[in-house]
């Protein structure tokens, strides 16, 4: 540097640095290409919103949650694009647009674009820290973020991981009973009269049903919040939905292909039922020469290879209930055999161990679309705290972040393309490398 001072010359005339700024630079054709696709992309949304100024700030907020703000809420977003900050805030606090129909273009346009009959519907829970007790369904509740109990709302959600991508599908707020039962804070935060309190995996049974007819899928998968619920396998089990489900460790289960032990004194032939463990304990008691080597798919760095096994069993709820037979499923990374995962199928036995094994660590894709939509899309940053507006913003964040993916797509790249810096409103963050 002292040298480069001496000289005159700047750090970015260093060859190094002129390799990075190449690849960072890009054309002006390119970001006026990228404004097209986005105003095409938004053309088959905006009909759902019925005004011309709805249509407008629609644009708006989409370019705000896809560009470089550090904070993508309205006010900021507003402030970049030089319109007042109130029009904004209505839009999508308490704007009367259906967000409903907007998510139902999305899932159309997703089947469009990546509809795969080997897919896997994905759900899962995130939270939202958020300070105070004003906002719809806030409470002290576990946060898989922080990895603790803390204030926050949480969403379910639902995720199409297919062959040529993953997209978002649907979203719902999940609404605690103190809250549902609560007429004041229900009426404060406009909480329609037909929502009651749902469990989180009610919750994501209804998402599953507005998704399941219309697109293709193979399986339906979850982690282990969804999958240790017995009602909630047996609902699916009545829809003839597949399931590859995630359970904890401590899982009871019976092994129906164990060998039954004989009863102390007893006559020839007469066997006790093999007794019910964990699911830990009877992977931990299996020989080496059981677990199978998978390869799952290639991964960023080379091949995902895994170890894995399954047998056919009978759950036990917490009351002693014994379910319907399943599929246990237990997976280990091969160079990592102490992190051990568990699910449940209800596959039959003619399914291949791969293919469960595939299905299971698609559900991945899942928490990689909300690592994208929060770092990328703004799907954290938002300051609505009625129904309707957590709503209104989940919707246009998920839209946000499915063209950020077709995006991707295109473009071939792993990773969501840009980074957080600070451009203007019509320089459109994703479309810088």
């Amino acid at each position: 540097m002292e040298a480069q001072q001496a000289t005159g010359t700047s750090i970015l005339e260093h060859p190094e640095a002129q390799a990075l700024l190449e690849q960072a630079t890009l054309s002006t054709p390119a970001v006026r290409g990228c404004q097209g696709r986005l105003m095409q992309f938004l053309q088959r949304y905006l009909p759902l919103f019925y005004r011309k100024e709805q249509r407008e700030n629609a644009v708006i907020v989409v370019e705000g949650l896809i560009s470089g703000l550090e904070r993508k809420t309205c006010e900021p977003i507003a402030r970049e694009h030089g319109v007042h900050r109130k029009p904004i805030q209505f839009f999508v606090g308490s704007g009367k647009w259906d967000d409903q129909a907007v998510m139902g273009e999305l899932r159309r346009h997703v089947k469009e674009q990546l509809a795969d009959a080997d897919a896997v519907l994905v759900l899962d829970s995130s939270a939202f820290a958020k300070k105070g007790d004003e906002s719809c369904g806030v409470k002290r509740q576990w946060c898989g973020r922080l990895g603790k109990q803390e204030n926050c709302q949480v969403g379910v959600f639902l995720c199409y991981a297919a062959a040529k991508g993953h997209a978002p599908l649907d979203r719902q707020l999940y609404l605690p009973k103190e809250w549902a039962g609560d007429a004041d804070r229900r009426e404060k935060c406009h909480v329609p009269p037909e929502v009651e309190f749902q469990e989180k995996w009610r919750i994501g049974l209804d998402l599953l049903d507005r998704s399941r007819g219309e697109m293709p899928h193979a399986w339906t998968a979850a982690d282990d919040e969804f999958g240790r619920c017995i009602e909630f396998r047996r609902e699916l089990r009545d829809r003839k939905e597949r399931y590859v489900l995630d359970v904890p460790g401590k899982t009871l289960v019976r092994d129906l292909e164990a060998r039954r032990p004989r009863r102390k004194h007893a006559g020839r032939g007469q066997k006790k039922k093999v007794p019910f463990v964990s699911v830990s304990q009877w992977a931990a008691r299996q020989p080496d020469s059981r677990w199978q080597r998978l390869e799952v798919r290639a991964g960023e760095k080379g091949s995902l290879v895994v170890e894995a096994m399954t047998t056919r069993v009978v759950t036990k709820d917490k009351v002693h209930r014994t379910g319907a037979e399943e599929r246990l499923v237990v997976i280990r990374p091969a160079d990592n055999p102490s992190d051990v995962s568990y699910a449940l199928s209800n596959a039959d036995a003619q399914v291949a161990l791969a293919e469960l094994v595939r299905a299971k660590c698609q559900r991945h894709r899942i928490e990689q679309m909300f690592e994208e939509g929060k770092g990328e899309a703004g799907l954290s940053h938002y300051e609505v705290r009625s129904w309707v507006g957590w709503h209104h913003h989940m919707t246009l964040a998920l839209l946000a972040l499915w063209f950020l993916i077709l995006e991707k797509n295109r473009i071939g790249k792993k990773k969501l393309p840009g980074g957080h810096r600070p451009t203007g409103p019509r320089d459109l963050h994703p479309f810088t490398a």
